[in-house]
């Protein structure tokens, strides 16, 4: 079963996953790293390329990504008590979901492969998954 699920999209843990986990389903979450947003490479609409489709979206514009980036924020600092990337970060908490849980992240360059690769390895504490789960649902629609 494939959808989105990532820290800025949980729709699916209400149901879709349950059933997968019953099913012995397997689910590859799509844009696991909220189009990249979860990564922590931005910090303003401008850092975003002039061609870049996420200036379309409703989560990246200006006033929503003001509110959003504090959900990076949070991620960013359990990041750096933990040792790991934000993007690391947002990965094993997906994988923290469930055994059948197999994210796929889209990846540019060798470096975010072998970073997104290495979240395989990282498990979270229980207050860093807490901390996750508690971050509030991000401003503006995914579309």
């Amino acid at each position: 079963m494939q959808s989105e699920l990532s820290l800025w999209t949980r729709d699916p843990l209400a149901e879709v996953l349950p059933y997968c986990e019953e099913q012995g389903i397997a689910f590859l979450p799509f844009s696991p790293l909220g189009r990249g947003f979860l990564a922590g490479r931005f910090a303003s609409f401008d850092d975003l390329p002039e061609d870049d489709f996420r200036r379309r979206l409703p989560r990246f514009q200006q006033d929503a990504l003001r509110a959003n980036l504090a959900i990076v924020g949070r991620v960013r600092e359990i990041a750096e008590r933990a040792g790991i990337t934000p993007a690391q970060v947002a990965l094993a908490w997906l994988v923290a979901q469930g055994r059948y849980v197999v994210p796929i992240p889209g990846t540019k360059t060798p470096k975010y492969l072998a970073d997104n690769a290495d979240a395989g390895d990282v498990e979270l504490s229980a207050a860093a998954l807490a901390d996750l789960d508690a971050l509030p649902a991000p401003e503006g629609g995914r579309y």
